[in-house]
């Protein structure tokens, strides 16, 4: 035995020894490398695939979706306490709407708003804006029965509920720091959610929506005004015809003023009245007077700051043959309030409840409307305007 090993020494390189730079061994390391790095990257895609799946499955994603898009929503404004009621789910989301008439304006609806409905609308603007057209379209219906009328929304807000056979909820804050300019914000459910099993929830809720958003935008924007509490109640004003007219001796809201006339109202054949609360907040108030047999004859509208600006800017041709205004100048806005008292017709009988106008009841009616409504306000100079 000579002391040597029996054991050979590899000839070949397919170990890879042979090599004294050792490229072969790290051949070998480099492709366990490379399989080991694919299995974990197949591994982490497999895994995050999986997540994927299961957040989809479960609408995780679809939440985190549309939270994203409520957030985002009217460029950020959108204030979300009070949707959940407004359309009677939890699950809802935005997208904005493409109307270059307005600062912002968005819609919000639910996932299953084909089957159950349930969708509004968020649209807002600056005062010294013009309105677009279906903001302005209320007030040239202002004739036609009740069409126009609206109740304030209280809480110290200055806005309103109107039902025109679709809800709208208006808020017009004013300026402090630019008396010529108010942010306007319009609520409009233009899809009632029908699984709703009562409608004054849903209302409180567009009416939380929009008066909270106006609140936000108006700070975004750089615009110093005063809202109110946050609203717990908001009804909507009487459908035409539903609400028992009172003798007129007995108001005590938006008609008070008219109490002490009520003797020439009968005498024009309305000694009757319908009325909402008196609010020396809400930007539009009416009074209708009504016929012994329940028919609204007169009504009675008076608008401050924008929607004054709105009701003006309306073409007279829109307007009744049969009508009074009346202006006066207010604290609160550069633009002049308007009061006016219509004719109104019934269309559902094509005809005047009242056949035969009153031009002077007419006249003492505005009068007074105007200056009760005046020292609400703390306007003064109360003018009569010819018609035009």
């Amino acid at each position: 035995m000579t002391g040597r090993s029996t054991f050979s020494e590899p000839t070949g390189d397919a170990e890879g020894v042979r090599h004294p730079n050792g490229k072969s061994t790290m051949k070998i390391f480099a492709s366990r490398r490379q399989r080991l790095v694919g299995w974990s990257v197949g591994g982490i895609l497999l895994t995050l695939y999986i997540v994927a799946q299961a957040l989809y499955s479960t609408g995780v994603y679809a939440s985190w979706r549309d939270q994203q898009s409520l957030d985002s929503a009217c460029g950020g404004t959108l204030a979300q306490g009070g949707l959940d009621d407004a359309l009677n789910s939890s699950q809802v989301r935005a997208r904005a709407a493409d109307d270059s008439e307005y600062l912002a304006a968005c819609l919000i609806n639910r996932p299953d708003t084909g089957r159950h409905g349930g969708a509004l609308q968020l649209m807002l603007r600056w005062s010294d804006q013009s309105a677009a057209s279906e903001a302005l379209a209320p007030f040239s219906r202002n004739a036609n029965g009740v069409q126009g009328q609206a109740a304030p929304l209280g809480n110290g807000w200055p806005g309103f509920v109107r039902y025109d056979g679709a809800a709208q909820v208006v808020v017009a804050l004013d300026c402090q720091n630019n008396k010529n300019r108010a942010l306007v914000a319009y609520g409009d459910l233009i899809q009632w959610p029908e699984d709703a099993k009562t409608k004054e929830p849903v209302l409180t809720g567009l009416g939380r929506v929009t008066t909270e958003s106006a609140r936000k935008a108006a700070a975004k924007y750089g615009c110093q005004a005063q809202g109110g509490r946050p609203l717990t109640h908001v009804s909507l004003p009487s459908p035409s015809g539903k609400t028992t007219p009172q003798q007129l001796t007995q108001t005590r809201g938006s008609c008070v003023a008219l109490r002490g006339l009520a003797g020439q109202a009968s005498a024009a054949g309305t000694p009757d009245f319908v009325e909402y609360p008196a609010d020396a907040h809400t930007p539009q108030v009416n009074c209708y007077l009504h016929t012994p047999a329940g028919k609204p004859g007169y009504g009675l509208y008076a608008y401050y700051g924008v929607v004054a600006k709105d009701f003006e800017s309306v073409n007279s041709a829109n307007r009744s043959d049969d009508h009074v205004l009346a202006t006066a100048t207010c604290p609160q806005s550069d633009q002049e309030a308007v009061f006016a008292l219509y004719h109104l017709y019934d269309r559902d009988t094509d005809s005047y409840p009242v056949r035969h106008y009153s031009a002077s009841f007419a006249t003492s009616a505005v009068k007074a409307f105007a200056e009760h409504e005046a020292k609400l306000r703390g306007c003064t100079d109360v003018r009569m305007m010819s018609r035009s």
